[in-house]
């Protein structure tokens, strides 16, 4: 079973203690809710991968662990094939102990598009909405945070993230809660908060923003990229029933509507750091994530627009300050 207790007594010292008055039973219920045969495997599953202690661990320049007694052949094939059970892997890469965790994203290169535009996060409390597998979270700890903190609700990325977690050493200054932002009290603690690939996924992208501004301390930076379009800032795209084959997208901004947004919703410095169309280098098929990928929701004949006929993914980065 996993363990909250950690995290609870990590923050009952710190600026997120109030958050206690609730989380506890938050999780109760959400681990009543998760009580079926593949989360119990799963959890099985990182029990089952071996305590190890790394030698070398890098989360500055990607996110590797090594011993300096290399692990025998049939040790890593069982890492490998424990891991192989958290598939798919859909954020990533990770190198441990040799083994390349090959995941669909290439987010390490979303990090280094935000990276120059972060600013020090040398002794922050950082938090990462729908953080997925946890990926974010250790290249934050990389850059010198002092806690990092993902949300998201999806019981298989909170496995894959204790996995990883397990592999580093038991590492305990990153941490997953799995719930989504609309759960959390309006804490107002943490010096940054990151909100990657969210927006679109949102029913109401503006009250998203205030939901974000809510977990912010005063002079807190928001960190946020989201699907966007060309367009002034009275343009906004209403996909039909599935953009990219996804079916939960929203509304896609334009770059000065996003901008628009921020703004109406009290934050201030609001700039774009980043505008990059995503590539098929970037998100694609691999031996960790076998099923359709971008390639699959593109035009075959027309790589510029969706396969329904939308424009394909532009992706941009906002910076802003409550």
């Amino acid at each position: 079973m996993i363990d909250f207790g950690n995290f609870y007594q990590i923050i009952a010292k710190n600026k997120l203690a109030p958050w206690l008055e609730i989380l506890p039973a938050q999780l109760a219920i959400w681990q009543k809710q998760n009580i079926d045969s593949r989360f119990n495997q799963w959890q099985n599953n990182i029990d089952l991968l071996p305590n190890l202690k790394p030698d070398i661990v890098d989360l500055l320049h990607n996110i590797s662990a090594k011993t300096l007694t290399p692990l025998s052949e049939g040790e890593l094939k069982r890492i490998t094939h424990l891991l192989m059970s958290f598939s798919p892997w859909r954020k990533g890469p990770f190198s441990l102990y040799d083994i390349e965790l090959d995941a669909e994203w290439r987010s390490d290169w979303k990090w280094q598009r935000l990276l120059p535009h972060l600013g020090s996060l040398e002794g922050n409390t950082v938090l990462d909405v729908g953080c997925n597998s946890g990926y974010h979270l250790w290249r934050m700890i990389g850059a010198g945070a002092k806690l990092a903190v993902g949300i998201d609700p999806m019981p298989l990325f909170l496995c894959q993230f204790e996995a990883i977690r397990k592999l580093l050493g038991n590492d305990q200054r990153a941490h997953f809660i799995p719930i989504g932002i609309e759960d959390m009290p309006k804490l107002n603690a943490f010096d940054t908060v990151f909100s990657m690939g969210v927006l679109y996924h949102r029913r109401s992208p503006l009250d998203h923003l205030y939901q974000l501004k809510d977990q912010l301390i005063s002079g807190g930076k928001l960190i946020l990229e989201t699907l966007v379009i060309e367009g002034d800032i009275h343009q906004v795209l209403v996909p039909g029933e599935r953009y990219a084959q996804m079916r939960n997208v929203y509304f896609i901004p334009s770059v000065p509507t996003m901008m628009n947004w921020l703004a109406k919703c009290g934050f201030k410095d609001i700039n774009v750091v980043d505008i990059s169309i995503t590539s098929l280098e970037e998100q694609r098929k691999t031996a960790w994530m076998t099923s359709d990928s971008l390639i699959d929701f593109l035009d075959p004949n027309d790589h510029s627009k969706t396969i329904e006929g939308y424009s394909a993914p532009m992706r941009a980065v906002f910076t802003a300050t409550k």
